[in-house]
C-alpha cells in the first residue's frame, strides 16, 4: 500500500517559491565542475566501501523502472559517504547483445551507432537524476579495451580445461536464429521475441561450471543473512545437488556399459524397464539396430520432441509418450533383462541421459508403465515401521480399526500412486528388511564389489553454454586449423576486434554473420603458419557481466584485466543492488568466475558480492515497465515535472525496497509538496550557523536526535521508506516550532533544518544541497559527516502508562520514564478514574510492569 506525504499548508516564501527544475540544473552544474563523488586514492585514509548497481543495457532511454534501482544505489552510496567512508560507486553499460543487433537490423543501422547513442542518452539521464557516480570509472562492454579481457579470460579458462567445445542439444530460437541460455527461455518461448523455442544439436563452446558445483552450493552458507533468503534458495535449487550412485548397465549386443545416476539405488531390484532420452546419441545408436518400422517411428518421435521445451517435457500432468527400441539392458544386481524405451520425460543432459525406471516408487515411471502396460514391482514396504515405533492405525468413533490396509491395497499398479515414502526393503534379496539409508549403503557396496557402480553426486546445473551465432558480441579467440586442431589466438594479437558491420548481412540465418566476413575469418595457424580460420561465434553477454565489477577498479588499464592490488583494497563489492530477475544465472556466473580467479591467485576472496539488495519492479497497468511492451513512464519527462528529487522521494516512499510498486500509486505530487515544505523550513531559519543548539526547544531537539540515532540502522536494513516518513515527521515538528514560541530564531529550528538537509541528501540531493546553501554553508552537504545523536536527548522524559481493571483499560497516566513499580501502583490506585471504575470493589491482585502497565484484578 502506498503512502502519500502530508499536504502542504505553508505559504510560499518571500522571494519566490520552490523551483525544483532550476535547483536541479544549478547543482548538477556544480557537481560536474567539482567532481565531488570521485573515489579517493591511496592517500585517502578513510575506510573503503564499494557500492555497485547492476549496470544497465542501453536499449533507448531509461524509464522509471530503471530509475528505482538507481535511486536505491545512490541512497546507499550517499549514506556511506556521510558515515565517513571512501566510497567507490562506478557506472558502466552492458552494451553487447541481441537487442542492439535486432534494432540495427530493423533500422538498417550499425549496432555500434545505435548502442553508443543510447549510452549517451542514458548517461545524461542518470546525471539529471542527481546520481553520485564516480564518472572517471565508466566502462562499456562493447569497447575493444574491455572485451579484450573477455578473450583473455576465455583463454585462461581454456588453459585450465574449463572452456571446451562439444556437440549437444541446445535451446534454439528459430526467429532470432541463435542459441539461448535456459534463463532466456520462458514458458517454452524466447524471452526476447516470444517465438517457440526448439531443441537443436549444435557444436558449441562451454565453460565447465559444473566443476565448481559443490563450491557454488556450499559457499552460499557464507551469504546467509547478507543475501535475500529467496535468492539463496533459488541458487541452491538451480544447482540442485543430488546424492546417490552411478550404476553401470550392460546392453545386450553392445560393447561397453551405460551409466545411470540414481538417488535411490536401494530400489534397483524394482527396476522393470530402462529409459533413454530420445535426442541422445545412445538412443540413435540403439534405434539404428531396430526394425525399419521402429526406426521410422523413432525418427518421427525425435522430430516431435525437438519442438517441446524442457518445461513441457518435465511436466507431471502430461500424457507419457515413448518408443520401444527393441533392445534390452541388463540389471547389474539381479541379471534381469529390462526393455529399453526412448521417452521425452528423460533429458539428454540430466545425469547420463538414461534412467532405470522403478515405477512402483517413482510417479513419472509409474505413469509411463501404466500407459504402456509395463510391470510394476514394489520393493519398499511403506507400511512397515522403520524406527520400531508402533504404526498409526485409523479407527472409528468406537475405536474399531477402519479398513484393513495392506501392501496389496495400496499397490501402485492398481492405485496409480507411486509409493515414495520411507519403509523396509522387500523383494530385494540381501537388502530385505533394511531401511532406505542402510539399503543404499549396502547396494553401493555390492555394486562396487562387482565393479558395476559407485557412490556419486549429480546436479541440475549444466555447463555454461557461451556460444552465440550473432554479430554483436565478443569474438571467441580461437583458431581452427587445416588439420583439425583448435588453438588460441596468440595473446599479442588480442583484442580480436569485430569487423565493421558495413557490408555484413546481420539477418539471422542460423550461423554467425561473422562467418561471411571472409577477410576477417581468414588467419594463419600460429604454430605452422598455414592458412586457418577464426571461430565465427561470439560470447554470451553473461560473460561480460561476470567480472565487470573488477574492471571498474582500473577500467582503462591496457596491461591487465584488473589490478589484484586494487582488488585487495576494494573488493568484494560491499553492497550490490539490482532486480531479482538476475537472481540465478548472472549471480551464479559471477560467483563461478570469481572462484576461478581465486584459484588463479588473482583475488583473495571467493564470493563477489558481500551484500545483495533486490528491489521490486515498477509496474504500470499491472505489468513490469518495459520498452518492448510499450508500457513505461519515460525518464526524461519526469526529470522536468515533477523533477528528479520528487520522483526519487515518491518511489522510495512508496513501499519497502523488495516490494513491487504500481506507478499509478506513486504520489510525485505529494513528494514535491513535502520537498517544498522542507525547503521553506531552511528559508525560514533566522539564527546564525554558530547558534547554540542546546539552548533550543528540547521537544524539537528530541525529534531531531531520534532521527539521527535511528536512520543509520533503518538505511542498513534498506527501510528507506521509513526514513522518509521520519523526515516528514521532523519537517512537520520544525514547522510547528517555527509557527509558535521562539519561532525561526530558535536554535533547535536551525539544528533540525541542517539535519533534514543532511538526511534528505540520501533521497533528494538537489533540494538538500539548496537547503544547505540557504542555511549559510559552503561545500556540498553530500560530503558532510553524519552528526552524532546526543544520548541525553534519546531518553524519554515521560511515558504513557495504561491502567487495566479486570482486563479492560480504565485510565492512562503520564508518568516519569524511570518511575519504579511501587510508585506507579500508588499513582494508579489514587487516580480518580480508577477509583470510580472500581466502584468500591476490592483489588485482589495487582500486576505492575513499570513504567507502561498496571493491571488490577477484582475477582
Amino acid at each position: 500500500m502506498s503512502q502519500t506525504p502530508p499536504p502542504d499548508t505553508s505559504a510560499p516564501a518571500e522571494g519566490g517559491g520552490y523551483d525544483p527544475y532550476a535547483i536541479q540544473q544549478k547543482w548538477q552544474a556544480r557537481w560536474a565542475e567539482a567532481d565531488p563523488f570521485r573515489a579517493g586514492g591511496d592517500d585517502d585514509k578513510r575506510p573503503r566501501k564499494y557500492v555497485l548497481g547492476m549496470f544497465p543495457y542501453p536499449s533507448g532511454d531509461m524509464h522509471m523502472g530503471h530509475a528505482e534501482n538507481y535511486a536505491y544505489v545512490d541512497s546507499v552510496a550517499r549514506f556511506w559517504r556521510h558515515r565517513g567512508y571512501n566510497v567507490l560507486n562506478p557506472m558502466g553499460w552492458d552494451s553487447f547483445g541481441l537487442p542492439a543487433e535486432n534494432a540495427a537490423i530493423q533500422r538498417g543501422a550499425d549496432p555500434r551507432a545505435w548502442t553508443y547513442e543510447n549510452i549517451a542518452q542514458q548517461k545524461a539521464s542518470l546525471k539529471n537524476f542527481g546520481t553520485s557516480y564516480d564518472w572517471s570509472r565508466v566502462l562499456h562492454t562493447s569497447d575493444p579495451d574491455y572485451y579484450r579481457w573477455n578473450q583473455w579470460l576465455f583463454q585462461k579458462l581454456h588453459e585450465r580445461g574449463l572452456a571446451y567445445r562439444k556437440e549437444s542439444p541446445v535451446n534454439w530460437c528459430p526467429n532470432d536464429q541463435t542459441v539461448l541460455a535456459n534463463e532466456q527461455v520462458v514458458d517454452g518461448r524466447c524471452e526476447r521475441c516470444g517465438h517457440e523455442v526448439v531443441k537443436k544439436k549444435l557444436t558449441q563452446w562451454y565453460f565447465r561450471i559444473t566443476e565448481y558445483a559443490d563450491r557454488l552450493l556450499d559457499d552460499l552458507n557464507q551469504l546467509e543473512g547478507s543475501w535475500p533468503s529467496k535468492v539463496i534458495r533459488m541458487q541452491r535449487n538451480w544447482i540442485g545437488r543430488s546424492v546417490g550412485a552411478d550404476i553401470d548397465f550392460e546392453i545386450e549386443g553392445r560393447d561397453g556399459v551405460v551409466t545411470v545416476f540414481s538417488t535411490r539405488p536401494d530400489t534397483l531390484h524394482g527396476a522393470t524397464f530402462f529409459v533413454v532420452a530420445p535426442e541422445s546419441d545412445l538412443a540413435a545408436e540403439l534405434a539404428a539396430g531396430a526394425s525399419a518400422e521402429v526406426r521410422m517411428r523413432f525418427q518421427a518421435y525425435v522430430d516431435s520432441v525437438g519442438r517441446e521445451s524442457e518445461i513441457e517435457r518435465q511436466a507431471t500432468d502430461r500424457p507419457k509418450t515413448g518408443v520401444f527400441l527393441e533392445r534390452y539392458a541388463i540389471n547389474p544386481i539381479n541379471g534381469e533383462r529390462l526393455p529399453i524405451w526412448a521417452a521425452d520425460y528423460v533429458l539428454a543432459d540430466y545425469g547420463h541421459g538414461a534412467v532405470m525406471a522403478v515405477p512402483a516408487h517413482d510417479q513419472r515411471d509409474l505413469d509411463f508403465a501404466r500407459a504402456f502396460d509395463l510391470p510394476v514391482r514394489v520393493v519398499v514396504d511403506t507400511l512397515a515401521p522403520i524406527t520400531g515405533a508402533i504404526p498409526v492405525i485409523d479407527v472409528d468413533a468406537d475405536g474399531i480399526p477402519v479398513g484393513d490396509e495392506t501392501l496389496d491395497s495400496i499397490d501402485p499398479a492398481k492405485t496409480g500412486i507411486a509409493l515414495t515414502g520411507e519403509g523396509r526393503m522387500i523383494n530385494s534379496g540381501t537388502l530385505d528388511g533394511l531401511s532406505k539409508r542402510n539399503a543404499i549403503a549396502r547396494v553401493i557396496d555390492e555394486l562396487s564389489a562387482r565393479g558395476r557402480g559407485r557412490a556419486a553426486k549429480s546436479y541440475r546445473l549444466r555447463d555454461w553454454l557461451i556460444s552465440r551465432q550473432r554479430y554483436w558480441g565478443t569474438p571467441i579467440p580461437m583458431i581452427h586449423t587445416a588439420d583439425g586442431r583448435i588453438v588460441p589466438v596468440p595473446d599479442e594479437q588480442l583484442p580480436l576486434v569485430l569487423p565493421d558491420a558495413a557490408g555484413l548481412d546481420l539477418t539471422p540465418k542460423g550461423t554467425s554473420p561473422l562467418g561471411a566476413a571472409t577477410e576477417w575469418m581468414q588467419t594463419v595457424d600460429p604454430e605452422t603458419g598455414e592458412p586457418a580460420l577464426r571461430d565465427p561465434d561470439t560470447m554470451d553477454t553473461f560473460v561480460d557481466s561476470s567480472w565487470y565489477f573488477l574492471r571498474f577498479l582500473n577500467p582503462g588499464d591496457p596491461e591487465k584485466a584488473f589490478s589484484p592490488k586494487e582488488a585487495d583494497k576494494w573488493a568484494p563489492v560491499d553492497s550490490y543492488i539490482g532486480g531479482v530477475e538476475h537472481a540465478i544465472l548472472h549471480l551464479l556466473y559471477a560467483r563461478f568466475i570469481t572462484k576461478v580467479l581465486f584459484d588463479m591467485g588473482l583475488v583473495e576472496f571467493t564470493e563477489p558480492f558481500s551484500s545483495l539488495i533486490n528491489q521490486g519492479m515498477v509496474l504500470l497497468d499491472g505489468s513490469k515497465m518495459s520498452k518492448s511492451k510499450g508500457n513505461l513512464v519515460e525518464f526524461a519527462s519526469s526529470m522536468v515535472d515533477p523533477g528528479a528529487d520528487a520522483s526519487r522521494v515518491a518511489m522510495v516512499f512508496a513501499g519497502p525496497v523488495e516490494d513491487d510498486i504500481n506507478w499509478e500509486d506513486v504520489s510525485t505530487t505529494g513528494a514535491q509538496k513535502f520537498l517544498a515544505r522542507a525547503w521553506r523550513v531552511a528559508q525560514d531559519v533566522s539564527s546564525s550557523p554558530d547558534a547554540v543548539w542546546a539552548e533550543g526547544d528540547p521537544a524539537l531537539r528530541r525529534v531531531t536526535h531520534r532521527l539521527l540515532a535511528d536512520a543509520p540502522g533503518l538505511v542498513e536494513q534498506t527501510k528507506f521508506n521509513v526514513v522518509v516518513a521520519r523526515l516528514m515527521e521532523l519537517v512537520n515538528a520544525t514547522r510547528k516550532t517555527i509557527d509558535s514560541g521562539a519561532g525561526p530564531a530558535d536554535p533547535a529550528v536551525r539544528e533540525a533544518a541542517e539535519v533534514t538537509a543532511m538526511v534528505l541528501d540520501l533521497f533528494a540531493p538537489h533540494t538538500a544541497e539548496e537547503m544547505w546553501e540557504i542555511l549559510g554553508y559552503e561545500g556540498f552537504v553530500g560530503l558532510v559527516p553524519w552528526r552524532q545523536a546526543d544520548p541525553t536527548l534519546l531518553v524519554e522524559e515521560s511515558v504513557t502508562a495504561v491502567v487495566q481493571i479486570d482486563g479492560k483499560v480504565r485510565a492512562t497516566l503520564q508518568v516519569p520514564a524511570r518511575i519504579d513499580a511501587d510508585a506507579l501502583e500508588a499513582l494508579a490506585r489514587g487516580d480518580e478514574r480508577v477509583i470510580r471504575s472500581l466502584a468500591g470493589r476490592e483489588i485482589t491482585r495487582a500486576v505492575v510492569r513499570a513504567p507502561k502497565v498496571v493491571s488490577f484484578s477484582t475477582h
